[in-house]
């Protein structure tokens, strides 16, 4: 659990490092939980801030954390989304690791997902991970890695 004083902490250094930025955000910190700070940052040009695929986003929040890990000893973490990007995002694949799941059921023919990120193959295997009826693997090499979801034998 964050103390009050690295919460503060936090908030004071994610101002300061977005003021000394051209970009005009407003921030919005929501309740800590379980070491993770989400922040919530809106903006009119949120396309340069996010980058292909999430890409500037996940660097933005990289270098955010490596900042406040010198002036933060405690374990912690921050989660950055901008616009709810994530949050959309992560809806998204949601719906398309059940759909696909379903497809996979239906047809008995595994399915192979597009390459993506570590924390995006994570919500595929989250989201089906209580299904009886598939499987899910990640295969390949980074930054190829994909997921193949497979009808259970």
């Amino acid at each position: 659990m964050l103390s009050p004083a690295d919460i503060e902490t936090i908030k004071k250094t994610t101002k300061e490092f977005f003021e000394k930025t051209s970009f005009e955000v407003d921030l919005d910190f929501l309740p800590e939980k379980d070491n993770t700070l989400p922040i919530n940052l809106k903006t009119d040009s949120p396309q340069v801030l996010i980058g292909e695929g999430g890409q500037t986003l996940s660097e933005i929040q990289h270098l955010l954390k490596s900042i406040l890990r010198r002036k933060i000893t405690e374990p912690f973490y921050i989660d950055l989304d901008i616009n709810d990007y994530k949050k959309k995002k992560t809806n998204y694949l949601r719906e398309l690791a059940r759909s696909t799941a379903d497809e996979v059921s239906l047809t008995k023919k595994e399915k192979e997902l597009a390459p993506m990120p570590a924390y995006e193959r994570r919500i595929i295997h989250m989201e089906l991970a209580g299904r009886t009826d598939i499987a899910t693997e990640s295969i390949g090499e980074e930054p190829e890695r994909k997921v193949i979801i497979r009808p259970y034998p």
